[in-house]
């Protein structure tokens, strides 16, 4: 078989291929190219082999093909990245570049061998995507700050207006007691029982209210806000053993930092007392490397983290708020062995509270 031959058995090898394709000699010296390569570079073959790529492409491009060729010669391993260079029209593609080295019947590498396949669309879609969940995230980071809004409105309107209503009720109702006759008895105790309701009313009011928005939270801060919080869950929940610690309390935060630690907390502690059948559980806070750490840990039942199971889409919501400020969420859980909850969330640079100044 002659040389040319050889070069047009090379030459039907590579136009099989849809992708560009190529051969070269140690010195990087174009030996074949397919009709794929000839249509990107937008030059004949004559002008092609024989040739090395700073003779063909661009000094930002050639650069980067001659630095991969040398390594695949140099190492012997196969190399893989991806590229972005114009077409033979000038408009800029996306290309997934494999090379490997040719190896002679003693295994001396003697060339390369390479294939460049155009991965426009596909980088088309992951930005379309990208930018699809920028805007997603953006758009859930706005709705749950409205729904925050809403809820800390809600939360003042019942304790303000409602609570001041049912104070006054009980008052009226107290007078009226107050005035009525000894005899007979059956009205006094009708009174009695609307003030009893009317307090229970009083309380159900003041636990809605704070579980939609807890006032201490905006007027006190996230330690103070955290400790009620686990104050009042240990009241309802007395089977259930629960600590609290935090590093430093004399530390103010950022509306959005304070909302998001309260509510993981918060729904972490739900996800505890709702699944875990747990009977000691530790929220632990502590300040490191510019971030607000948080450890949420149970002796519950465990969960397997591979498995659908109830609480997962409250555990998404609490990554989803770690993620918005730029923060993370990582569970540690397996069945029989507890869960434990770390969030990192940054911070910016916080400054001591007016207690702490006094």
């Amino acid at each position: 078989m002659t040389e040319d031959d050889s070069q047009r058995q090379q030459r039907a090898l590579l136009d099989n291929i849809p992708d560009m394709a190529w051969l070269k000699d140690r010195d990087c010296r174009y030996l074949a190219v397919n009709t794929a390569y000839l249509d990107i570079v937008g030059r004949p073959e004559a002008a092609v082999l024989g040739r090395r790529p700073d003779e063909i492409w661009p000094r930002e491009i050639s650069d980067v093909y001659l630095r991969t060729d040398r390594a695949v010669l140099k190492s012997g391993r196969r190399r893989r990245y991806e590229e972005a260079r114009p077409d033979g029209k000038g408009d800029l593609r996306w290309f997934d570049t494999i090379k490997s080295p040719i190896r002679d019947a003693n295994g001396r590498i003697i060339g390369t061998v390479g294939i460049s396949r155009d991965i426009s669309e596909r980088k088309m879609a992951e930005g379309e995507l990208i930018r699809s969940r920028a805007q997603l995230r953006e758009l859930t980071n706005y709705l749950q700050s409205i729904r925050e809004e809403e809820r800390a409105r809600i939360s003042r309107e019942l304790h303000d207006e409602l609570g001041q209503t049912l104070t006054a009720l009980k008052m009226e109702l107290g007078w009226l007691r107050d005035r009525m006759p000894a005899a007979p008895e059956l009205p006094r105790l009708r009174v009695d029982r609307l003030m009893s309701i009317v307090d229970q009313a009083v309380v159900d009011l003041r636990r809605i209210a704070a579980d939609l928005r807890p006032l201490i939270l905006d007027e006190l801060g996230l330690v103070l806000a955290v400790q009620w919080l686990a104050q009042s869950l240990s009241g309802r929940h007395a089977d259930l053993a629960l600590t609290l610690s935090f590093d430093r309390e004399d530390l103010a935060y950022s509306d959005e930092v304070s909302t998001a630690a309260f509510r993981i907390v918060q729904e972490a502690l739900t996800n505890i007392i709702r699944h875990s059948r747990a009977r000691r559980a530790a929220i632990g806070v502590r300040h490191e490397a510019g971030e607000l750490r948080l450890e949420i840990r149970d002796d519950g039942r465990g969960m397997d983290l591979r498995a659908s199971w109830p609480g997962r889409l409250g555990l998404a919501g609490m990554a989803e708020r770690a993620r918005m400020l730029g923060g993370s969420l990582a569970v540690d859980s397996a069945p029989g062995a507890g869960t434990t909850v770390r969030v990192r969330l940054p911070l910016k640079p916080s400054r001591p509270t007016r207690e702490a100044q006094r």
